[in-house]
């Protein structure tokens, strides 16, 4: 006989606690704390065994085909999802509010419905006549795109069975409750049990289900952390609001890369498709600017070309100059002034360094100290790169350049747009054609290299007001450093 008795479980990291909390003490996270029944064996019970309702068959019986890929005709989006969407998965879609979500998804039910199949768009945000507007602004206006505005899950599970729909989309998951549930709308409870319920009816029928996301002022996908175990596909949404660029990029994927990333471009009368953004990134410059490098990131397997801005001013606090950083690590920017100023004696820390990259780009990978560290020296110097130079290679404390991944992706981007020389560590491995590398084992011969090829500005006025510390002289890098 078992006597049942109460226990309270966090969500988040399964902390049970005897009482009730607001805030979990283990992890910290407000709200994740539940009752559960727990039972208490008294007696001890054997264990015994239930007849499942499908015998075990072999792996090898399984056809392969019932689990194919439908593309949903944006290709940026298919790039992401490992070639479209599967029958019975469930796919996480989260983002800022603003940001596009509800555009893009709208998007993939009109091209879905063009395909020949059918689409259900369920919002529990907005009404009918709302998404309809959209619609008719975007021109994603199809007969075979049902659409909904129900916030009960069951109500959702029946349109589901009248319309049999080949894909569902339902915006958002935050919204929908569940009557047999406790909690209110929102809340852990709510949406744990909104997602079973919707995962359950999706594996079930077979029906493709795209589910929106709202995330935390963190960036976190709000709600339980089971929430992403429970679903097949989890995507993030991402974009500046000062910009158009949007990038969808793939968390996790049961039928695919978990590491790819997709571009796209948010107008007033819909969203498109990016197939090559390095443009977006790189800035058009007439003549070399000083102060100015050029390197090529991976974001997932997509090689992108970025540009990295630097600049030295006079300090305006001797005791503290400043360091204003946007796009870039704050800390590794610091690093790699510690390693200009201790291993390459360029005397820099002592100014007020603006670092920025262009077209609201983030650089997240170690590959772009090289080029911050060139930026930054071109800035001091007052040598401009050329316009057809990479740098590409990361910066170690002890002011050697290091070898990082996928460099054969990385040149070849490269020498596609047209960019004629690298700047790279040793053993970069085979060169494209058309690209020379430059290769370098420290700092200080990649600063050599640069001084080397790099060009005198343009304008006789950046010249004029070259700081007298910048010349060769005690404490800075001369000929005689290098």
């Amino acid at each position: 006989m078992a006597k049942a008795r109460s226990q309270y479980r966090c969500s988040e990291c399964s902390h049970i606690s005897a009482k009730w909390v607001g805030r979990c003490p283990e992890c910290g996270t407000w709200g994740t704390v539940d009752e559960v029944v727990a039972l208490a064996a008294v007696g001890g019970s054997p264990h015994r065994s239930v007849v499942p309702s499908s015998p075990a068959v072999p792996i090898s019986s399984i056809d392969p085909d019932r689990t194919r890929h439908f593309p949903t005709g944006i290709t940026e989006l298919d790039r992401v999802l490992g070639g479209g969407v599967v029958p019975g998965s469930v796919t996480l879609l989260a983002g800022d509010p603003g940001v596009g979500k509800s555009t893009l998804l709208l998007e993939v039910a009109q091209r879905w419905a063009q395909a020949g199949r059918r689409a259900l768009y369920v919002s529990g945000e907005e009404s009918a006549g709302q998404i309809r507007m959209r619609a008719e602004r975007t021109g994603c206006a199809h007969d075979e795109v049902f659409l909904a505005a129900e916030a009960d899950v069951h109500t959702v599970l029946g349109h589901l069975d009248a319309v049999q729909p080949g894909l569902v989309i339902v915006d958002s998951v935050q919204t929908m409750t569940a009557g047999d549930s406790d909690g209110v709308v929102g809340g852990v409870t709510q949406v744990r049990a909104v997602t079973t319920a919707l995962t359950a009816a999706a594996k079930s029928s077979g029906v493709a289900m795209i589910l929106v996301g709202h995330v935390t002022k963190d960036g976190a996908i709000a709600g339980p952390r089971s929430l992403e175990h429970l679903v097949d596909v989890v995507l993030h949404f991402e974009g500046d609001r000062n910009t158009a660029l949007r990038m969808v990029r793939g968390i996790k994927n049961r039928f695919g890369a978990a590491d790819e990333v997709g571009c796209f471009l948010l107008h007033d009368n819909g969203i498109e498709g990016v197939a090559d953004p390095s443009g977006l990134f790189l800035d058009q410059r007439p003549s070399p600017v000083s102060g100015t490098a050029v390197t090529v990131s991976l974001d997932g397997k997509r090689p992108l070309i970025g540009e990295i801005q630097a600049l030295l001013a006079p300090p305006t606090n001797v005791a503290s100059p400043r360091r204003a950083v946007s796009g870039v690590d704050h800390a590794r920017t610091a690093m790699i002034t510690a390693v200009l100023e201790k291993r390459a004696a360029l005397k820099v820390s002592a100014n007020d360094i603006y670092l920025s990259t262009v077209g609201g780009m983030r650089l997240t990978d170690p590959s772009s100290d090289l080029a911050v560290a060139m930026a930054m020296a071109s800035a001091c110097f007052d040598r401009a790169l050329p316009a057809t130079m990479v740098v590409i290679g990361e910066v170690g404390l002890a002011g050697d350049l290091r070898r990082v991944t996928g460099m054969d992706r990385r040149l070849a981007e490269a020498a596609r747009l047209g960019f004629t020389t690298a700047l790279v560590p040793v053993g970069c491995g085979t060169v494209p054609k058309g690209l020379r590398a430059l290769e370098c084992a420290t700092i200080g011969d990649a600063l050599r290299a640069m001084l080397a090829v790099a060009e005198l500005p343009t304008e006789p006025a950046v010249r004029r007001n070259r700081r007298d510390s910048y010349d060769s002289g005690p404490g800075t890098m001369d000929n005689e450093h290098l």
